[in-house]
C-alpha cells in the first residue's frame, strides 16, 4: 500500500514538472537559441527531478509513521477485544451525596434522585446530572437501590425504581419511633435501547444521607438479547 501511494504521488509530481519543462521549451523555441534552451532545459530537469525525489522521500517517511500509528491502534483494539471477549460491558454504581450531609426533599412532585458520587460508570450510560440510566445496549439488566429514611421528626421516606415513568418496585418507611431505618430492593428486567431507568422520590417525602453513603443506585448488563 505504501509503495502504491508513493508511486502515485511521484507520478503526479513528475507530470507537473514535465508540464513546467514543456512551458520552458516553448519559451526557448520562441527565443530562437537552441544551445541556450538545451542547457536551460537540462538544468531545469535536473533541479526538478531532485525536488521530486526529495518530496517522494518526505512523503514515504510520513506514510511510514502513519502506518506505525495505525498498527499501534489495531493492536490496542485487539487487546481490548481480548479483555472484553468482544462483548459490550455496561455497569454503574453511585451514591446520593459527594461531601454534604442532610435530607433530600421534600419536593412538590415526584422527582428523580440524582446520585452524584459515582463509583463506576462503565459504558457511560448513567448521567449524574439527571440521575437517569439510559440503555445503549439491548439486553437483560440487574438494578438495585437502597434507601435511608430521614432522621427526624418522624420517618417520611418513599422511593421507587422507575422505567420510562412506570413504577417497578419501591422501598418506604413512614411510621415508627426510631429514625435509623433503611431498606433496599432489586429487579432483573429486559430493556431496549433508549429505555430510561431511575430512582424516584415521591412527592412530599425525604431521604437522608451523608459521607456514609447509605443511599445507592447500581445496575449492570447481565447479557444481550
Amino acid at each position: 500500500m505504501k509503495q502504491i501511494a508513493v508511486l502515485i504521488l511521484a507520478f503526479s509530481c513528475a507530470v507537473c514538472e514535465l508540464l513546467t519543462i514543456e512551458n520552458v521549451d516553448n519559451v526557448c523555441h520562441c527565443s530562437g537559441s537552441t544551445s541556450c534552451c538545451d542547457i536551460y532545459s537540462l538544468t531545469s530537469i535536473s533541479q526538478n527531478l531532485g525536488a521530486v525525489g526529495e518530496k517522494v522521500a518526505n512523503l514515504a517517511e510520513k506514510i511510514t509513521l502513519l502506518e506505525a500509528k495505525l498498527q499501534n491502534t489495531e493492536n490496542e483494539v485487539v487487546e481490548l477485544r481480548s479483555l472484553t471477549g468482544g462483548k459490550p460491558q455496561v455497569a454503574f454504581s453511585a451514591t446520593l451525596r459527594d461531601n454534604s450531609t442532610g435530607n433530600i426533599g421534600p419536593f412538590t412532585i415526584n422527582t428523580p434522585l440524582k446520585y452524584k458520587k459515582i463509583f463506576a460508570n462503565t459504558g457511560n450510560s448513567y448521567n449524574p446530572a439527571t440521575g437517569i440510566f439510559t440503555v445503549t445496549v439491548r439486553g437483560t439488566y440487574f438494578f438495585r437501590f437502597s434507601m435511608f429514611n430521614n432522621l427526624s421528626p418522624t420517618p417520611n421516606s418513599v422511593v421507587s425504581l422507575m422505567k420510562n415513568g412506570e413504577r417497578l418496585t419501591s422501598v418506604w418507611d413512614t411510621a415508627g419511633s426510631d429514625a435509623n431505618d433503611m431498606g433496599s430492593n432489586a429487579v432483573v428486567i429486559a430493556l431496549d435501547v433508549g429505555d430510561n431507568v431511575y430512582v424516584e422520590i415521591q412527592a412530599k417525602r425525604m431521604v437522608y444521607d451523608n459521607h456514609m453513603n447509605y443511599n445507592t443506585f447500581s445496575g449492570f448488563l447481565l447479557f444481550t438479547v
